[in-house]
């Protein structure tokens, strides 16, 4: 278990670095290992270049249990996100471009596209908190109790949750993707078009039913 939670750290990393979703030295992930205890990625390191021997065991308390390389600088954000909910499995840290400017220049994102609707379903915000603080990893992990699986992080990124990797990749791709979408639904001079709400009703209709869209059946 804990050698595949770790590669599976390692092909995330990789795959948001070629979807663009991270720059450089950028962006930072962890895995619940077990109920206590979790893989992080190390500090400074990009993510497209992970290897096994890179990453950092740390307990939910914060200390570092194996690895060489000093824990993630956001290790406070990622352990605040674990605490706060335990289906939550993977958290991810990122720079998604336009994900990231569209917040601070106050322009929405809309979930214009069903994709974009069934992975997002409500997106967060919080305010300008420095990097790295207990401040930012406290108001993240708040929104994450409330419900959210996708934080904005004014001027800085975007957490992403979920319990699967696909999940999360998949919720990080689609909040790109719909920041796009919004941004240039914006230039054509619509400012309000979004996916018809009746879409999500009929989704959690059918998953009150047992009927998973979008989502692998077994991992």
């Amino acid at each position: 278990m804990t050698d595949s939670i770790r590669e599976s750290v390692i092909g995330l990393g990789r795959a948001v670095a070629r979807a663009g979703l991270v720059v450089a030295a950028g962006g930072n992930i962890a895995a619940r290992i077990t109920g206590d205890r979790m893989w992080v990625t190390p500090s400074g390191w990009s993510l497209a270049d992970l290897g096994a021997a890179n990453l950092v065991q740390v307990s939910l308390d914060g200390r570092r249990l194996e690895g060489a390389h000093a824990p993630t600088s956001e290790l406070l954000l990622h352990l605040a996100a674990l605490r706060a909910r335990r289906d939550v499995v993977w958290s991810v840290h990122l720079h998604p471009p336009m994900a990231t400017l569209l917040p601070v220049l106050d322009i929405p994102i809309r979930t214009i596209t069903t994709d974009h609707a069934f992975y997002l379903r409500d997106i967060a915000t919080v305010p300008y908190l420095h990097p790295g603080s207990a401040q930012l990893a406290d108001a993240a992990a708040a929104e994450l109790a409330a419900g959210a699986d996708v934080v904005l992080l004014r001027h800085h990124g975007c957490l992403v949750v979920g319990n699967t990797p696909d999940l999360v990749l998949s919720r990080a791709v689609n909040l790109e993707a719909a920041a796009e979408a919004s941004y240039r639904a914006r230039l054509l001079g619509d400012h309000s078009t979004e996916c018809p709400p009746q879409f999500l009703e009929h989704v959690r209709s059918e998953e009150a039913r047992g009927h998973r869209y979008g989502l692998r059946l077994t991992e």
